[in-house]
Formats: C-alpha cells, structure tokens, sequence
C-alpha cells in the first residue's frame, strides 16, 4: 500500500514530537520515501540529526536557505514531490497557522502550496485541544479538505488527564494508508467558515442544555463552533430533535411502511463492521466471533438507497458490498484512525465489534511454551471507544448509532449505554445464541423516544430497515 509512496513529515513543537520519529521508521517499513521537515518548535524537541537517520533522507528546515533551496528542499519542491504531508505532531500553534493560511515558515508555505492531500494529528494540552480558537480552526481545516486521526485521551505531559494525546503512530500508520485509498476529500463548504466566525462571535458566555460536552470552564463558543459545522457542513435535524423524532410503526411479520424508499443520495455514511484483532505476538491474537454480516449487509442498504458509504471493517471473510468504498483494518486503534480520516459524514453506524481491551505489550518473536513453566500472563489495557469518541467528536456526524451486542439485560444495558456514549440510538441484540456469525437477529432500537422491539429477521431485513430509518431521521 505505502510501497513508493513519498510522503512529508511535518514535525511541529510539541513534547509527543519523539513519536514522529517511530512513525517515520515505520512509514520506513512499510516502503514509503520520508521527507522529514522539523519546524522551529519542533526542533526543540526532536534533533535534526535524529530524524534525518531515520528518515535516511536530507531534511528540510529552513525557508531561506539557499542550499536547501538548491538541492530541491524548498517549499514549492516539497509542496509538488510528495503524494502526502503529514503534520505528526500538529500543535495548537500550527493549526492555527494552517487554518490562518501563515507562510512565514518552510512548513506554512509548502501546506499552503501543495495540492496533495493533507494530515494532521493534534497534540497538545486538553484546555488547548478544547479551546473555542481550536475547535473553530480544525472545523475550518476539515472543509478545506484536510484530515484529522487523534488526538487520544489520557495522561499529559502536564500530569493532567484529557483529550489531546498524539495518536499511537500504528493508528497515524493507518489513517496514512486510509486517507491515499480516498485521497479526493469532499468539496468545500463556503457557507462554513462565515457560520463559524459568526458562531464564535455570538458564543460568548455560559454553558447552554444540549451543548457538547467540553471540560470545565471551556464556555459555549466551542460548543457554538461545533454546532455551526453541524448545521452547515452536515445539514439535517440536530441530535436531540433526531431522539425526539417518533419512529413510524411496523407490523409483527417486519413489513416496512408504505411508500417509495427513501433516497440516501448526497449523503455520506461511516459504516463500521466485523472484529478487531489486536496482537499478542506476531501469530497470537485477541478477537471475538464476529462476522461482520450485519455490518456489511448495513453498508450494502444504505448503498442501495443512494448513500456514498465509506465501510471500514475488521478482518472478515466476506465479500465487500456493491458501490461501497471498504477500508480494511486489523485493530481497535487502526479502525478509529480510519474513522476519523473518513469524517465529515452524515451518519455513523458503529456496527463492529470492537475489542474492548489489547495486550499492554506485543511480542516481537512468538512466544513460546517451556515445559514445566507456568503460562505467560497477559496484562490488558483499554482500547479507545471508538462510538463515545465519534459521539463527541468535533466534527461529529449528524446521527450516530451505536449497537449493544449482549448476553443478558438486553434493553436495560442498551439504555444505559446510550447514556454512557453520547451517541442517539443504539441497536441492541441479544447474541447468547448463534447470532454472531448466523444469519437471522433479533434487535431493539433504543433512543430517546423509547424502545422499539423488532422481531426476528434476516440480517439483511435488518439492515434495510435500519437503512431506512436513517433516511427517513436525514431527511
């Protein structure tokens, strides 16, 4: 996939700036050509020489030098030469710049020169990644096309804990390869950055019901940044008039109401599907027994109404659906790297079964059974949510459905994880039996309007009339 592939590597001012350089050694090996370009900030933390070893290549650093600009290191050079720029780390400061169109570095102006498709991984404090400045500069960012994998929650510098972390250079390694399978970003919105200038202006003050959740003290012109990228780069009803939205009533056999299907054309989908895999050794994993045939078949209904969908599934051993645009991924950490690269999106259906924890550490050789000794242990650790995540993402979908895949309180667990994950339905079944790779389910869509129990149908009965609902919730 990367093999000949030339990317530049931005690496900005940022203390997660030492993780550029393991994902530059495994852009290495994956056959990609790695340009790397430190910025002011960025040298501060990660030498020159460093990243010129790893990369094996000239670096690029300065806008005026007369010998970088010689031997083809200069903005234009590096803004035509590449099929991709990657800014790992993006500091607050640099999306700023970028979205401010800023030259007056070798970074600014190759980002502004270059035509190849661009992305970014933020990294910084949680107060900063929240910020209304932020907020309003990534969604401005998104419209121009560019793409986003991180940042992750957990531990700063700072010893503090949010959103902000650099993603893991596996899951920036995977949105790389997700964003050249679809390097053609969707057209701009020119509506966009005057809503989010105007939003910002008004949304001064305190919290409002219904906003976004942002730390403490970040105010409601974050929360007014993001809604004017929902109401104008995904039109279509808010989240909370999606839950009030009655569902219209179907009989007992699964007949769907009268009338000609509802069209899906124009929209974008995110569907997710099958397992995740996460590694234990180079031939050990953790998975589950997923299929992916309620995901796939999803995918192929929303197709079948119109809808562009961008499928990103585990390893699974079916066909891809018809007219769907499928990134295949192995981990929890690869598939919301592919998530995020996929935004913006109308809806998001989060149909995968995604392992809720991987092993603290992988190893490098197979670990092998000494006789007489007892079984290595395994620690685990929490992979990222990838439904609370797109719940409460900047540039979150119109409508996100989750699904609950459980073994006993069926309803009662689903309501509660509607709660938990932000999302505005969940499809919740009972899988104790054979659903997990059978063909027929049993599910209950929950939202805040209520329950509605569905009888037992064929996966791709399922599917249709999810689809539709859908539609009918975009409409």
């Amino acid at each position: 996939m990367l093999r000949g592939k030339r990317i530049l590597l931005i690496v900005s001012g940022s203390v997660a700036a030492y993780k550029a350089l393991e994902l530059a050694r495994l852009l290495g090996k994956a056959g990609a050509s790695v340009t790397g370009l430190l910025t002011p900030g960025g040298a501060r933390f990660v030498t020159p020489h460093a990243l010129q070893a790893i990369t094996n290549r000239p670096l690029a650093q300065d806008l005026w030098s007369l010998e970088e600009e010689g031997e083809g290191r200069g903005h234009i050079a590096l803004a035509r030469g590449h099929d991709l720029v990657v800014v790992a780390p993006a500091s607050a400061d640099r999306l700023a710049r970028m979205a401010a169109g800023l030259s007056d570095d070798l970074a600014g102006a190759a980002l502004l020169a270059t035509q190849a498709p661009v992305l970014v991984a933020p990294a910084m404090n949680w107060a900063m990644w929240a910020h209304p400045a932020t907020v309003a500069n990534a969604a401005i960012l998104a419209n121009r096309g560019v793409r986003f994998v991180g940042p992750e929650e957990g531990l700063m510098a700072e010893a503090e804990s949010g959103t902000g972390r650099l993603a893991e250079p596996p899951a920036i390694l995977a949105a790389i390869e997700a964003v050249l399978q679809n390097s053609f970003p969707d057209a701009a919105n020119p509506e966009l950055e005057a809503a989010l200038d105007a939003a910002i202006a008004a949304g001064e003050g305190g919290e409002e019901d219904g906003a976004p959740v942002f730390p403490t003290g970040v105010g409601s012109a974050a929360a007014a940044a993001v809604a004017a990228v929902a109401a104008v780069a995904a039109p279509g009803p808010s989240p909370a008039a999606l839950a009030d939205t009655a569902m219209p009533d179907a009989d007992e056999a699964g007949a769907e109401p009268a009338g000609d299907p509802l069209s899906l054309v124009g929209r974008h989908v995110l569907v997710t599907s099958g397992p995740t895999q996460e590694a234990i050794d180079p031939v050990r994993f953790l998975a589950n027994r997923s299929s992916g045939r309620q995901g796939h078949a999803i995918a192929a209904a929303l197709a079948a109404l119109g809808a562009r969908v961008t499928l990103v599934s585990g390893p699974v051993a079916l066909a891809d659906p018809p007219e769907v645009e499928v990134v295949r991924v192995e981990s929890a950490r690869d598939m919301l790297a592919a998530c995020e690269a996929a935004l913006p999106a109308d809806a998001a259906v989060c149909a995968a079964a995604v392992a809720d924890w991987r092993p603290a550490e992988v190893g490098t050789a197979k670990i092998k059974k000494r006789e007489g000794a007892a079984p290595p242990s395994l620690t685990l650790m929490p992979n990222p949510d990838i439904l609370a995540t797109l719940s409460h993402h900047a540039r979150r979908p119109g409508l996100v459905v989750g699904f609950a895949a459980e073994t006993e309180a069926v309803v009662e667990n689903a309501v509660s994880k509607l709660a938990r994950k932000g999302c505005d339905w969940i499809v919740a079944n009972d899988v104790s039996g054979d659903v997990m790779g059978g063909r027929e389910n049993t599910v209950h869509l929950v939202s805040a309007a209520g329950v509605e129990d569905w009888p037992t149908l064929p996966k791709e009965a399922v599917a249709e009339r999810l689809a539709r609902r859908i539609a009918e919730a975009l409409a």
